[in-house]
């Protein structure tokens, strides 16, 4: 029988933690001082899975306001203090880790920092200290490959045999350019399980199928 996975890459926010709203919630605040009339439901269609880099960009375009180094220095406070007051691990998700019978690694839109504070925060940092990818190491963000392709070299293991997990159309769109199986996840509150299914994710709600639905794609002849 043909070992058909041989490394499972995990996104962060919205997958290992529960970031995404009380982020998104934030930016939505911080854009609100800019003068910017906005609704949080339009902040997280347009910037959900994207680096703050590329979160400049949309707003950019989409609104023609340019942010500052400092809005970012800002907003970064105040989403940590944010954090500090009421992140959480994805529920089940440090079990699904420990569950997995292949290595695993975690690749995120967000900063090799930023990872460090939140995995720090709620305890999974231990999981996977070392194995941590950033877009700030490549040359273009999700929803392009180049995050997964690196991490997947970094590991050593051929796209093909990689999973990704990931919560975000971009980052769907990201796994699949870069020929990867993608489970969608979408067992947060702003998560979308059509849109994930639409992008071509494999969409399932409870951490605790993971190690399943991996080991049913190893499985595969």
């Amino acid at each position: 029988m043909t070992r058909s996975v041989d490394l499972v890459i995990f996104d962060c926010d919205g997958v290992l933690v529960d970031s995404e709203l009380p982020a998104n919630q934030v930016f939505c605040e911080a854009l609100r001082a800019e003068g910017l009339c906005v609704e949080l439901a339009d902040i997280v269609r347009l910037l959900k899975g994207l680096s703050l880099r590329s979160c400049g960009d949309v707003i950019r375009r989409e609104f023609d306001l340019d942010l500052s180094a400092a809005f970012f220095d800002r907003l970064q406070k105040r989403t940590y203090k944010r954090f500090r007051q009421e992140l959480q691990a994805v529920p089940g998700v440090a079990e699904a880790m420990q569950a997995l019978s292949v290595p695993y690694c975690v690749a995120s839109s967000g900063s090799i920092e930023k990872m460090h504070f939140t995995l720090g925060l709620t305890n999974l940092l231990r999981f996977v200290d070392g194995r941590l990818f950033s877009a700030s190491q490549v040359p273009r963000g999700k929803p392009h490959p180049d995050l997964f392709l690196h991490a997947a070299q970094s590991m050593a293991v051929r796209p093909s045999r990689c999973v990704v997990v990931e919560d975000s159309r971009p980052g769907v769109l990201a796994a699949e350019a870069a020929g990867m199986h993608v489970l969608g996840f979408a067992g947060t509150s702003l998560a979308d399980a059509r849109e994930l299914a639409d992008a071509g994710a494999e969409v399932f709600d409870d951490m605790a199928d993971l190690p399943d639905l991996v080991r049913a794609r190893r499985e595969k002849s």
